[in-house]
């Protein structure tokens, strides 16, 4: 039991039909309920942490949660660092005990981007953590991502090859039409599954990465706007795109919106049947277990990543 990189995961889901959970934390309930699933569907697990969860709980406090975390469980847990801005922030993760980091320089020019990854990637590979970048702009608004969709470009198969080729990065988050958020289309969902096998063929050997994977699922928006909650309208990715992306190269599948939706739902439920309670354990011990559930239900019917570990 010990933290870990995503190297070892990625090489036995790069060649399989499932994916590895990425699943976004933000304080002690969320890791608990994560891990928990994780441990009880005996499935591999990245925990990551966004810049919003750095500012939020700080990040000594969730390393050490993620600590205590792999004690009480056994789970081996990568730990991620999710949407790096600069090298600054991606050399402070590794040297706090990150075993992974993204360095995202998606917002800027195609060779500006290759220099930026190659530095966090020498700096990186040095220490023993791997890197993920991103090529191809995904929409969406996610703590410190905030993208429109007139912004949004999806990835180019022939740049994917140039850019891994040029920086050693070991894996790639790629466009392919997912976003951020719980407003992820406006019609028929779709994703551009040519571009995604295009992408995979020609890197192969490279795990890709899906973010803005939430799917959303009817049922707990519902019960938030059934309990007080003012979310119409949110569309989240199928759960059969997200099981058809991980048979062709998809190894990582970020998921953090689906979390924060099972969480509000059962603490908006708690207060409305529960109006005098003002003990925190009492609502907060019941969105933990809807986060177990939620994980649980993600590892085992999206992910297919159920006794993979």
């Amino acid at each position: 039991m010990a933290l870990v990189t995503s190297k070892e995961m990625f090489a036995k889901a790069l060649n399989s039909d499932y994916a590895v959970g990425a699943f976004n934390v933000n304080n002690m309930e969320i890791i608990q309920g994560i891990v928990e699933a994780a441990q009880q569907e005996n499935a591999p697990l990245i925990l990551q942490v966004s810049a919003g969860a750095r500012k939020y709980a700080k990040p000594a406090y969730l390393i050490k949660l993620v600590e205590a975390a792999i004690i009480d469980t056994g789970v081996d847990i990568c730990l991620h660092l999710d949407h790096g801005e600069d090298f600054e922030i991606c050399k402070k993760c590794v040297d706090d005990g990150f075993t992974s980091v993204m360095i995202d320089g998606s917002k800027h020019p195609f060779e500006e981007n290759i220099r930026m990854t190659k530095e966090v990637v020498d700096y990186a590979h040095a220490h023993g953590v791997v890197v993920e970048a991103e090529l191809g702009k995904l929409a969406g608004i996610e703590d410190a991502v905030n993208v429109s969709a007139r912004d949004a470009t999806f990835t180019v198969p022939e740049e994917a090859a140039e850019f891994v080729a040029k920086t050693g990065v070991d894996s790639l988050a790629v466009a392919i039409g997912t976003s951020h958020g719980a407003y992820k289309f406006k019609g028929e969902p779709k994703l551009d599954f040519d571009r995604l096998k295009e992408i995979h063929a020609l890197i192969p050997e490279t795990p890709l990465v899906l973010h803005g994977a939430s799917t959303v699922l009817p049922e707990f928006v519902a019960k938030c706007n059934q309990y007080g909650g003012n979310i119409p309208g949110a569309q989240g990715v199928p759960e059969e795109m997200i099981r058809e992306a991980a048979k062709h190269g998809v190894c990582k599948v970020n998921i953090d919106t689906d979390l924060r939706l099972a969480m509000t739902a059962e603490i908006r439920k708690f207060f409305v049947e529960n109006p005098a309670e003002f003990d925190p354990r009492k609502y907060l011990g019941p969105a933990r277990d809807a986060i177990r559930g939620m994980v649980a239900h993600k590892i085992k019917n999206v992910l297919g990543a159920s006794g993979m570990r």
